[in-house]
Formats: C-alpha cells, structure tokens, sequence
C-alpha cells in the first residue's frame, strides 16, 4: 500500500476527518497556510506543491503557465484561453466553477438543504429576509470546490452585479463529513453574498461564496484583488459590475464552496445531480 492511499482511508474515516478538519484553532490553521503558501523559498515552495499534488487531485495541464512561485500561486492559477469557454446557449446559466454537485433542486419556500436532512432557511444564510423574497421556490445547486481544483469562479451569464453582502464568521470545514454533523454549517461560516441580476430578462441571482478552513481570503475581481475581502468589514458592498457570460468574477485562496440561487423559472440541466463532477462553462441550469 503507498503512502497516498493510506493516508487517503485514514482520512475517509469519518470520527478522524472530522477530527483533523475541525477540532483545531480553525482561524489560526486559516491564518498559518494563507501565509505559508506564499513562502517563495525555492525548497519551501517545491515541496508544498509537491504534497498538495501528491495528496490532491491536481491538474495542472490546463494552467496559462507551468511554473510558480509559490503553492498560492499555483492554487490561484489561471488557465489558459478557452480551457473554460462557457456554453453559449442564451438559455443556460454556466457553472461558476469546477466542482462536486452537493444539494441541489427546488428550494421549499426559502427552505434549502446543506446537505439530506439538514436544512437551513435562506434568511439564515443572507441575514436578511427581504434579499431572499425573490428565490422563494426558486431551484438551487451547491458547488463544492475541492483543494486540487481550478479555484477561480466566472459569470454564469451575462449579468450585471449590484452588491456584495459580506459576513464574518467561522471556517468549519465544508465537506460531506461535516455538513452532516453542523447544523446550518453554511449560515455559521465567513461568506459572502454576491446579488447580480441577468443582462437578458432581469432575473435575479445570487452567489454565495463560503469560505472554509485554509480558506485564507475571498477575493473579488470586480472590486479590489489587492484587499481581502474581509478587509472590508461586515457589511454592504455597493457595486455596478457589468460581466460577460463566462468574465472571472474571483476566487478562493483554497478549496470552499459556492452556492447558486435563482428564481422560479429555472431547472437544473441535465446531468446536475449529487455527486456529480463539473467544470467551470458547462450547464447548470436553464430556462423553463
């Protein structure tokens, strides 16, 4: 047995996961790898990136360049032109980004689910029930993003982005192992709301980015990449943002999760459906 795939059954095992994910100072493991990652010491760097892609489904093949500076600037990476193109149908909201499918479906009210059996209630995860009147029976899908994957996240559509809504808040781990043993995980953690509407017939949508243990920052290409996004402080972002179906809207420092909301009128593609692997581009939703 390699040393890969012991330490991936040890990690499978649900008490130790939960126990090497959680039970230790969340925000100062956060803190330690966002500064670490940076260390651009040629044996520092090397090595890092060596563990994360010997421990992580990593693909690099696809990145604009094939060397680094640092583990971050390999986590941040940018892919080449076109490695992403999203689907051109006008009917069809893109995924925002590479991911694993979590819950997903029609929301029950402003009833949602973190994952079977554990809900939440959409007010919960904005801090406001007025932001979350229009997605009331609307249809959801969670995006969790793994370490190894492509950590940036694009437009689903032609859109125009009104405020970010940030909030503080814990960095649980976001995986299966602890979204079954948190309640209402995702309305604990640091995240933030990002309501836009689209371009062709003014729906509203929303984006909630969550960040999670190691998760060092958010960051927002539409507004400062330089700020963290916590800099900001709890609170409205007013923004007038114009993306392009498919535009970088930002990124994680690390593996999280985003979750997209729309109204009713809207169905999830083919194919979408827990458990499922999909890339940044391809269909998640479409009109009805």
């Amino acid at each position: 047995m390699t040393v890969r795939s012991l330490i991936a059954r040890l990690v499978a095992q649900e008490d130790l996961n939960f126990l090497l994910t959680n039970r230790l100072p969340r925000r100062a493991a956060t803190n330690f790898i966002g500064w670490f990652s940076r260390i651009e010491q040629p044996l520092v760097r090397d090595a890092s990136i060596g563990l994360w892609r010997l421990f992580s489904d990593v693909d690099l093949g696809d990145a604009a360049k094939d060397r680094w500076s640092s583990l971050h600037d390999a986590f941040i990476r940018a892919l080449r032109p076109g490695a992403r193109a999203p689907d051109p149908d006008p009917h069809v909201l893109a995924s925002p980004c590479d991911a694993i499918v979590g819950a997903c479906g029609r929301l029950e009210g402003d009833r949602v689910y973190q994952i079977k059996g554990f809900p939440y209630r959409l007010p919960e995860l904005l801090g406001d029930a007025a932001e979350a009147a229009p997605f009331r029976d609307g249809s959801y899908v969670t995006l969790r993003l793994t370490a190894g994957m492509y950590h940036r996240f694009h437009a689903p559509h032609a859109m125009v982005v009104d405020q970010v809504t940030y909030m503080s808040g814990d960095t649980w781990n976001v995986n299966p192992i602890a979204l079954k043993r948190v309640e209402k995980l995702f309305c604990k953690n640091e995240r933030a709301a990002i309501r836009g509407r689209l371009v062709d017939g003014g729906q509203p949508i929303l984006l909630v980015a969550v960040a999670a243990i190691l998760v060092a920052s958010i960051r927002l290409t539409f507004l400062d990449t330089e700020k963290r996004l916590r800099e900001y402080g709890p609170g409205v972002i007013p923004v007038d943002a114009h993306l392009a179906k498919g535009e970088e809207m930002g990124w994680f420092e690390h593996g999280s999760t985003i979750l997209v909301f729309v109204p009713p009128g809207f169905a999830l593609a083919e194919g979408i459906e827990t458990g499922a692997r999909i890339r940044a581009g391809q269909a998640l939703l479409r009109t009805v």
